[in-house]
């Protein structure tokens, strides 16, 4: 029986840009894409962790906070000065506050909403133009069970996560017809740096296995398989559309 560990896709000559690289599912795709033979253009906020996900890997670490007003002109920059041209962009960077629509602040609901939802346009919109070019990109964004579902805590999380859906099929929208695909995965519970609240709490953890229809909670792996599709030329007549990877959560 075929498993994601059995997928073999080529992405020599491509370049994959990378936001929220140095941890997580940013961290797990950015090594899955660099091992498929992509370039790599890699961006967080913890210099240290992006070089040890590019470490084995062709390309650059760009260490910066994407939610200050000139860090995709840094990116950009950067990436030119490598001589790297981005066919790839996943969107992976995010931020969940976890409070109450009671008690989050105007600034955290702007700081969700930027880093979520705004990000990830501005991220695409930068590097677009060499795609129209190439006549050849693919956008990967994250979206979440919160694109569809409310959790509690969750309100500006859930508000930039559903936009996120919109987004992909605005930005297919606007750019497949110059060979680009634009879509999202919605992973479900996953182990990472931003669920660590949940996995943490073993009863939580454990309701939300008991909510898929799989009894399980995610691991990295499963998001391989979805990921080179996504990735690759496997997808080239998909495009704003938005993948559960999730157990079969949103199923129920």
């Amino acid at each position: 029986m075929n498993t994601n560990a059995d997928i073999t896709v080529s992405l020599a000559g491509k370049t994959a840009l990378v936001t929220g690289a140095s941890s997580g599912i940013g961290a797990f795709m950015a090594s899955e894409l660099g091992e498929a033979g992509a370039r790599l253009v890699l961006v967080g906020r913890r210099k240290d962790r992006l070089d040890d996900v590019l470490d084995g890997h062709d390309g650059i670490s760009i260490a910066l906070d994407l939610t200050q007003a000139d860090a995709i002109t840094g990116v950009k920059a950067a990436c030119h000065d490598a001589g790297l041209h981005p066919d790839i962009i996943v969107n992976a960077a995010g931020v969940n506050h976890r409070k109450s629509a009671d008690d989050i602040s105007p600034e955290l609901w702007q700081d969700t909403i930027h880093l979520n939802l705004s990000v990830p346009f501005l991220v695409a919109q930068a590097f677009v133009s060499h795609m129209k070019t190439a006549g050849w990109g693919r956008i990967i964004n994250i979206a979440s069970l919160q694109s569809t579902r409310a959790f509690e805590n969750g309100i500006a999380y859930g508000a930039a996560k559903g936009g996120i859906v919109q987004l992909t099929r605005a930005m297919a929208e606007a750019w497949s017809q110059h060979g680009i695909m634009a879509n999202a995965i919605a992973p479900g519970f996953f182990p990472t740096e931003l669920t660590a609240p949940v996995f943490e709490n073993a009863d939580l953890a454990n309701h939300h296995a008991r909510n898929t229809a799989m009894g399980r909670n995610g691991k990295l792996s499963d998001l391989r398989g979805p990921l080179l599709f996504f990735a690759s030329d496997a997808s080239g007549y998909v495009t704003g559309q938005t993948l559960p990877v999730d157990g079969g959560y949103t199923a129920k």
